[in-house]
């Protein structure tokens, strides 16, 4: 008995420092990733000033992109005292993990409408590249990075016109545990996933259609993974986001079924929806020609 529990003492030592010599290979290597600066060629996109441009950028922003969801309703970041309470979408302030903090879009004090460029804009949204040159942290620019010229420079054009709020947020940042996650985890460092140099696909042309809905629908494959078939919700790995093809639960729902879900967040099975994990109540803002749209998407996926 001794004589095992020697040699159980030696394994166990053993494992635990390959272990703890695994952590710290991995922490370098996610702080090399993190530290990392990227040389892009930022495409010059064209920013409209028209009120009809203006306005399309604001619905893209707040029922499409759905920025609202971690930057606040008016767009100024999280406030800190409320996150505390009632977690917010994007924030941590953990720090074994790190600082995420959605950025204060407006122009206010700690807002970053008063020093970016349309070129800073471009490179925030479609790379996912801070003003450092290095990678921001969980934005979505993989799927922002499909956002036609037109879009993108109507969204920029709209977040130009934000009142300012004052909102000091401070510098997001990961800790040791984050930048070990930032090996395996490729969406926490979102530059890292993007073909930079990659030929712009041309822009949809509106309407209701397979092609246009597929383009709508990109910002779903956040949640909801490549194909829709379903993944883990970022930022909150126990909520499930579910297979949306028609080998999922909407295989059994009709198109009116799924825009009345849209519009008041409650399945055909009385379900409400969290609009914490699905963000219906951003996304009911959608036309009906776009929900009709997606809807055609939907019904042309090969399923999951």
């Amino acid at each position: 008995m001794r004589r095992f529990l020697k040699w159980f003492g030696i394994i166990a030592g053993g494992l635990l420092g390959v272990f703890i010599v695994l952590l710290v290979v991995l922490f370098f290597v996610g702080s090399r990733k993190v530290d990392r600066t990227y040389d892009v060629q930022i495409a010059s996109v064209a920013v409209p000033t028209d009120a009809a441009s203006i306005a399309r950028g604001k619905h893209y922003v707040e029922a499409i992109g759905v920025c609202q969801v971690c930057h606040g309703q008016d767009l100024a970041g999280p406030v800190v005292d409320d996150c505390k309470n009632d977690p917010c979408t994007g924030f941590s302030n953990d720090p074994i993990f790190g600082k995420l903090m959605p950025n204060n879009l407006t122009s206010g004090r700690g807002g970053t409408g008063s020093v970016f460029t349309d070129a800073d804009y471009v490179r925030a949204i479609r790379h996912g590249i801070g003003r450092d040159n290095k990678s921001l942290l969980i934005m979505p620019s993989e799927q922002y990075n499909k956002i036609s010229d037109e879009d993108l420079g109507a969204m920029i054009a709209y977040l130009k016109t934000l009142d300012p709020v004052d909102n000091e947020l401070g510098e997001s940042n990961l800790g040791p545990l984050g930048r070990v996650i930032a090996v395996i985890a490729g969406g926490l460092l979102p530059a890292s996933q993007i073909d930079h140099s990659a030929a712009r696909a041309p822009s949809p042309v509106v309407g209701v259609s397979v092609e246009y809905g597929g383009y709508l629908a990109e910002v779903c494959t956040i949640c909801h993974g490549d194909g829709l078939t379903g993944s883990k919700v970022p930022g909150n790995e126990r909520v499930d986001a579910l297979n949306i093809t028609l080998d999922g639960p909407l295989g059994d729902w009709t198109k009116s079924q799924f825009i009345n879900t849209i519009r008041s967040g409650i399945t055909p099975q009385g379900d409400l929806l969290d609009p914490r994990f699905m963000p219906w109540n951003r996304f009911t803002r959608m036309t009906d020609d776009e929900l009709d749209a997606i809807w055609l998407y939907i019904q042309s996926l090969p399923g999951g």
